[in-house]
């Protein structure tokens, strides 16, 4: 599935439309994959309460999603998650 990014989505969204990311947040320590709050928590509410690094888990995210969508998307990504 593709579409457009947009920072209201929750991370169990982020997860379905772009299975890739799933990888990239287990990667971070996140455990996201089946947790009940995942459909509530943004990529801003899980940096902010699990104290991660929020410029390198955007960047991993935009990698992933890149990568699931099998082109460059840079254009589907608001300016949280697109390169600096």
């Amino acid at each position: 599935m593709t579409g457009r990014y947009h920072d209201d989505m929750s991370m169990d969204e982020i997860m379905r439309r772009w299975p890739e990311t799933i990888r990239t947040i287990l990667d971070h320590g996140l455990l996201c994959v089946g947790c009940p709050i995942a459909p509530f928590h943004t990529v801003d509410d899980a940096v902010r309460e699990h104290d991660i690094g929020e410029v390198d888990l955007r960047a991993d995210l935009r990698a992933a999603i890149t990568r699931s969508a099998g082109t460059d998307t840079r254009r589907d990504l608001p300016d949280s998650l697109s390169a600096p």
